[in-house]
């Protein structure tokens, strides 16, 4: 019996020739093999093998394969490992999976929610009509004859009440987990958190670039021949045009992004609902008077500043702008109530 192990980054890690009761099993599960070593194969039946959860777009790490491989040959299995890393998707193509799967898991969570729900529903409805035929303030006749039937109906009204706040609790868990997944492109979309990914996603490309030199990034130095370097390259490459192509389309919506070159000292920026004074420009962001003077204010000057302490807000959290004069015609006292 052979079994097949194998890793690319387009399909993940795949274990095949398997069956069941052959002692397989006992060793998959043990959570030693993913990349953080911690988690162990799973079944897919859509698959119909076994698989790594979240090995998908990563290169493995292969000496936990190498582990695994060993320990089957020790059972008297014949093994297989094949590795490449270099076989991989698209970003874009990744990404519109993940979302096309999201559409499915809200699919599936609602249809949840709704059999749930239902079942609330006809559980509270079945211990309604017991309780129906009970007279109202009706004590339980100790040594009559309708003794048992009346402690019975008591057991079966509590425990329709349980199931039916158990399953509503159930309705609930997966109505917000079908909320989630239904939001799940408008989240990855969202123009502000986009940029900070950008922002992440430019450190680690320059950091690549410099290990590909032979200097020292994030410090430590990496073998600048180092196959991996170049496939994460293009992989940081494809993600950071693609993010950036969403911004775009965020600003042909009317989106703005905000730069150094928006304000001056004196300016008025709307961080979080509150308008700030800006006391100094900087690169990422705009100094202003520290967030703890905005509580409950709708303008907060440099000359309010009770804490005397500063803040920054970087200009991927800033919507809105006004100079030192548009401000004084919308709101003249520090004081004034939003307009």
């Amino acid at each position: 019996m052979t079994i097949g192990i194998t890793h690319t980054r387009r399909a993940g890690t795949l274990i095949e020739g398997t069956s069941r009761g052959d002692s397989s099993a006992e060793i998959l599960r043990l959570r030693e093999y993913g990349r953080t070593g911690r988690q162990p194969f799973r079944w897919s039946r859509h698959l119909g093998c076994w698989y790594l959860p979240h090995s998908r777009d990563h290169a493995t790490y292969t000496p936990s394969l190498e582990l695994l491989a060993q320990r089957l040959r020790e059972k008297g299995f014949e093994v297989e490992l094949t590795i490449d890393n270099a076989d991989r998707r698209s970003f874009s193509e990744a990404e519109q999976d993940r979302e096309e799967r999201a559409e499915d898991r809200a699919e599936r969570f609602a249809g949840y929610a709704d059999s749930a729900a239902r079942n609330s529903q006809a559980a509270w409805k079945s211990g309604r009509e017991i309780a129906d035929n009970i007279p109202f303030g009706q004590p339980i006749l100790v040594g009559h004859h309708s003794e048992r039937h009346a402690r019975r109906d008591r057991e079966r009204i509590d425990n329709a009440m349980r199931k039916s706040i158990s399953e509503g609790d159930r309705a609930q868990h997966w109505a917000d987990r079908e909320r989630a997944a239904a939001n799940y492109e408008q989240f990855r979309k969202n123009p502000g958190r986009t940029l900070r990914r950008l922002e992440k996603l430019r450190t680690d490309l320059r950091a690549v670039e410099k290990w590909q030199r032979g200097e020292s990034a994030k410090g430590y130095f990496r073998n600048p021949g180092d196959p991996e370097l170049e496939i994460r390259h293009q992989e940081l490459t494809e993600e950071i045009e693609h993010w950036q192509t969403a911004i775009k389309e965020a600003e042909t919506k009317g989106f703005k992004v905000w730069s150094k070159a928006d304000f001056q000292r004196g300016d008025f920026v709307l961080h979080r609902g509150t308008w700030y004074e800006v006391l100094r420009v900087n690169a990422k962001s705009v100094t202003i008077p520290h967030i703890h003077n905005g509580v409950g204010e709708f303008v907060v000057r440099a000359t309010g500043n009770r804490l005397d302490w500063t803040w920054t807000a970087p200009y991927d959290d800033v919507s809105g702008r006004m100079s030192a004069d548009e401000m004084q015609q919308k709101a003249p006292d520090a004081s004034a109530a939003a307009a």
